[in-house]
């Protein structure tokens, strides 16, 4: 059994910062190189808003590039998302993605999210 969990939401006002956390525990054999953050705000799909890939390659999409950083752990089986600049238009539930080796096969893994709260 696997799990993601994250951590490091909250209410923040407009112009301030978060991180985010997720740790994956249980019993994993190896976790894919690529990792991703995704959001969610009520009524709308589910977005990416920062991948790491091989090599520390990145990816943001325009409305967080330059704001947001993603960045990784391996020791640590963590991934981690620096939000900076917020603005009312980030809230939403943010998750945490893994791909995961365990037990003889590689799944996709989400977190349960954490909530942020940006006021203006």
């Amino acid at each position: 059994q696997v799990q993601l969990v994250e951590s490091g939401g909250g209410l923040v006002q407009a112009g301030g910062s978060l991180r985010l956390s997720c740790v994956a525990s249980g019993s994993i054999g190896r976790i894919d190189a690529d990792m991703e953050w995704y959001r969610q705000a009520p009524g709308s799909q589910r977005e990416l808003v920062a991948g790491l890939g091989n090599f520390g390659t990145t990816n943001y999409p325009n409305a967080v590039k330059g704001r947001f950083t993603i960045s990784r752990d391996n020791a640590k089986n963590a991934v981690y998302l620096q939000m900076n600049s917020l603005k009312p238009e980030d809230t939403a539930v943010y998750y945490c993605y893994m791909k995961v080796y365990s037990r003889g096969m590689t799944r996709d893994y989400w977190g349960r999210g954490t909530q942020v709260t940006v006021s203006s």
